[in-house]
């Protein structure tokens, strides 16, 4: 479980890169990237870039600021088109000083408290009236001088919509994302985390989602499918928005030529693994649901239920399931007196203590169906506006079968559901070629 775990809370994994040669691939499906690529078109005159506002996201990132602040000074993009504006969640590390006196080019925006990564993007997308095109970047990011220009030039040719830069760790030495799948229970993918930069990498195309860390969008677009969902608060909104555009007909293309370095989940790790948890197991939940078609969800719905349950017992803590088997109870005090006093220790002690994370997951699952009916009409606003089928979509997903567990009986289950409720079928064919991501 420890590898799920890791994912959840963005802790890096302890194992070496893997390498990234054709030769050490695991082969399987019958796609590969090539069949997502796309041909960019010539480089845009300088004249033809248009006004963008790039929104970054700020929650006790002090120590971050000056790193992202020199490298978007530095960028080679005319400067009466180009406005930063930082949203400041609440910080009380002195993030807010440190920008007036250090930054002063920078449009301050200070929230009285946390109102999450949707709901500061959305509140900078807002704030951004004169942008054409916005961008969203972490605040633990520093970019190349060219990779403004190189991210926005497809959307002013008119290739796509939106667009997701090319991520390298932040020494240069591994790659952290080059666009993004996810399974088909939600659990999101970044492409070439944690490889070794090579040839494949740099190759321009489709994908599922561009990285919330670092995408471009048309802002007419941005708001017209509604924006970064305010109810996912952090992690998996990038998935959403990105399904949510190909749905409505939109398109987002991987721009490698657009670099930047990241320090990965750095500011994950300031809150309690339970409040991360139950958003990253509850976020991939609403995604699927909001976003495939009626009869795939059909399919669907049940797997993802009995998977994120699987996952939730095996954290839980409980050493042992025989106390709660009916025909064990009379094995260790055989007797009249034996169960009296099992009787009684009951009695005194009904509670069993679970750990958090179990609880965080129950809490998760709950949040969807808990609220059914509204999520009910969450789902029926997407789908009302579809403009793509989800056989058009579906080959986005690069791994869509791949288990996110070691753990024997979890396999188990994963591919014994994806038999039994006809998931194999729906993706047959469409994985692609190549290694399965880090767990």
């Amino acid at each position: 479980m420890s590898g799920f775990l890791d994912k959840l809370l963005g802790r890096r994994p302890q194992h070496s890169p893997r390498p990234s040669s054709p030769q050490a691939a695991q082969r399987e499906g019958s796609l590969t990237m090539d069949s997502l690529r796309v041909t960019p078109g010539p480089a845009l005159a300088r004249e033809r870039l248009p006004r963008v506002s790039i929104v970054i996201l700020n929650y006790n990132g002090r120590h971050h600021l000056q790193g992202c602040f020199d490298s978007l000074a530095a960028l080679d993009y005319p400067k009466e088109r180009l406005e930063v504006i930082l949203i400041d969640n609440g910080s009380d590390d002195g993030s807010q000083q440190e920008l007036r006196e250090k930054h002063g080019w920078v449009r301050l925006i200070e929230n009285p408290r946390n109102v999450g990564f949707t709901g500061g993007c959305n509140q900078g997308a807002l704030a951004a009236a004169n942008a054409e095109l916005l961008v969203f970047l972490n605040n633990d990011m520093r970019v190349e001088p060219r990779w403004l220009a190189e991210l926005v030039a497809p959307i002013v040719r008119g290739e796509c919509q939106c667009t997701t830069a090319k991520m390298f760790s932040w020494d240069g030495k591994l790659i952290n994302s080059v666009g993004g799948g996810m399974n088909f229970h939600g659990i999101g993918i970044q492409s070439g985390y944690l490889e070794v930069p090579a040839p494949e990498h740099d190759v321009p195309r489709r994908t599922l989602f561009a990285c919330g860390g670092a995408m471009a969008i048309e802002k007419r677009v941005f708001h017209e499918v509604g924006g970064f969902d305010p109810e996912f608060f952090a992690y998996y909104e990038d998935v959403d928005l990105g399904w949510r555009l190909w749905i409505m007909g939109h398109s987002i293309h991987y721009v490698p030529s657009a670099v930047c370095y990241h320090h990965h989940s750095s500011t994950s790790r300031t809150f309690p693994p339970e409040t991360i948890r139950v958003l990253q197991v509850r976020n991939p939940l609403y995604s699927c649901f909001k976003n495939y078609d009626d009869e795939n969800l059909r399919r669907i719905l049940p797997a993802m239920l009995a998977l994120a349950t699987r996952r939730m017992l095996l954290i839980s803590g409980i050493p042992s399931d025989r106390p709660f088997r009916i025909e064990d109870v009379d094995l260790d005090r055989p007797g009249t007196l034996g169960k009296l006093i099992d009787k009684a220790k009951r009695g005194f002690d009904p509670e069993m203590t679970i750990r958090r994370n179990a609880g965080a997951d129950l809490i998760a699952i709950n949040d969807l169906l808990g609220n059914w009916e509204h999520w009910m009409r969450r789902r029926d606003a997407v789908q009302a506006r579809r403009r793509r089928s989800d056989a058009e979509i579906l080959p986005l997903f690069i791994k869509p079968l791949w288990c996110v567990e070691e753990e024997g009986a979890y396999q188990s289950l994963h591919h014994g559901l994806a038999k039994f409720l006809g998931i194999e079928t729906l993706f047959e064919g469409l994985t692609i070629q190549g290694r399965d991501p880090h767990r």
